[in-house]
């Protein structure tokens, strides 16, 4: 049987295990990176190197854009040299930054001039997950578009959840997660803090947390990462930066301001300021623990 094509945009450290995952899984991977390194590691398994966008396949399945940012997204579809200009009405774009509802809003509008269809398909996981296919995917598209993308999202993801048919529904569903994803490892982060200042092993205490009712999954996997000093970058801390913050925009949009959210979001800025942005979101122990009252 022929291969079914896809083109990933952004091969960082999510679009790089995903291409790896569909070309374990016999797919034709084409992708395209600014990083160089990157995209060679992908030749080397398999991948089709693309020097820019607009160089796609035009008989890909779908068209994959895993970038950062509402930036980076604009650039890679719409800028000279983007996917939008060799699109043709019937191709399928997959949005998988965490981004603002209004710009996936405004991104499924453009290509619908275009006769594109948008998946808003924005993941969870981490990259691990991410190269075995068992991250989420929250998508919100058309029933028709999403039968025609059936195949490609059961293989990026063995937990896919229809969120609506409402292009930017993912990105609030996305954004609503990762809010009490940043609550969560900033409170995780703090107890384990405290638990040192209190004179306890925070690797024990971490043992009972897991076990009781203060568990949380994020705190586990970036906490025991911290405890062991180990602050290489998986999810920089710049990510719930910017995600805690467009949550807490939504929700003040929406009318509603919380308790926890926002001082949540000003925990991971602070980390930022406080030069650790290019380290992983583990690090938020490290400035919790290096803080002066």
């Amino acid at each position: 049987m022929k291969k079914k094509s896809v083109a990933i945009i952004g091969a960082g450290n999510m679009g790089g295990a995903m291409a790896a995952n569909l070309l374990d899984r016999g797919w034709a991977v084409q992708v395209c990176d600014i990083d160089a390194a990157k995209v060679a590691d992908l030749e080397r398994k398999g991948a089709s190197a693309l020097a820019r966008p607009a160089q796609a396949a035009i008989n890909s399945v779908a068209f994959v854009v895993c970038v950062v940012d509402a930036t980076q997204t604009e650039a890679v579809l719409f800028a000279a040299d983007g996917l939008a200009c060799m699109l043709q009405p019937g191709h399928t774009v997959l949005l998988c930054p965490t981004i603002a509802p209004q710009v996936v809003e405004s991104v499924a509008a453009r290509l619908a001039e275009r006769g594109v269809h948008t998946v808003d398909a924005p993941m969870s996981g981490g990259p691990a997950r991410a190269r075995d296919g068992s991250m989420s995917l929250m998508v919100a598209c058309a029933p028709a578009v999403y039968e025609q993308q059936a195949d490609l999202l059961q293989a990026l993801s063995g937990k896919v959840f229809r969120i609506s048919e409402r292009p930017g529904d993912g990105a609030r569903t996305k954004l609503v997660n990762n809010l009490l994803a940043g609550i969560n490892l900033v409170g995780a982060a703090e107890v384990l803090v405290l638990a040192e200042r209190l004179g306890l092993d925070a690797g024990r205490t971490l043992d009972v947390i897991e076990q009781s009712s203060g568990q949380s999954w994020i705190g586990s996997d970036r906490l025991r990462r911290a405890i062991a000093g180990d602050y290489a970058p998986r999810a920089h801390v710049t990510l719930l930066e910017k995600d805690t913050r467009l949550a807490v925009e939504a929700a003040r949009a929406a009318g509603f301001e919380g308790p926890l959210g926002a001082r949540a979001s000003e925990v991971f800025a602070q980390a930022h300021g406080a030069g650790l942005a290019a380290l992983d979101d583990a690090a938020i122990f490290k400035y919790l623990a290096e803080r002066r009252a």
